[in-house]
């Protein structure tokens, strides 16, 4: 029987094109500093890409998930049981519209994570003219 730490590397080292590239984009704190890992073992899972700051895993589907979408059901309640949030693309999705994938990653990881000292909203922090009196 394999463990999950030889199962995680094999599938590091067999990973899809839509994996790769998106690991491209997310390895080496490319994506606005977050440090993501991938294929973590989780529990009894293996999740695709974890940022662990954010408690955020990116799922990456190809078309095997269609047939087995109460499994993945299963698995994301299982990381958001133990604080993880979970959002799943297709292989498509990620290989079509990097863009848009990567700016709901960062979205997501903006909303786990918001910045510790957040820029004034507008109006707000202004120096203002004392009134006239």
């Amino acid at each position: 029987m394999t463990s999950l730490v030889q199962t995680a590397r094999e599938l590091r080292g067999n990973a899809t094109d839509a994996e790769r590239l998106l690991w491209r984009f997310v390895r080496n704190r490319h994506l606005s500093g977050y440090r993501f890992r991938r294929q973590v073992p989780l529990g009894p899972y293996v999740a695709d890409f974890v940022c662990l700051r954010a408690r955020l895993i990116l799922e990456i589907d190809g078309g095997q998930h269609n047939e087995s979408l109460l499994d993945d059901l299963e698995r994301t309640q299982y990381f958001a049981r133990h604080g993880f949030r979970v959002i799943r693309f297709w292989n498509n999705e990620v290989l079509q519209q990097t863009e848009a994938v990567l700016e709901s990653i960062l979205e997501a990881l903006i909303q786990a994570c918001p910045h510790p000292s957040p820029l004034p909203q507008a109006g707000e922090g202004e120096l203002r003219e004392a009134p006239d009196e």
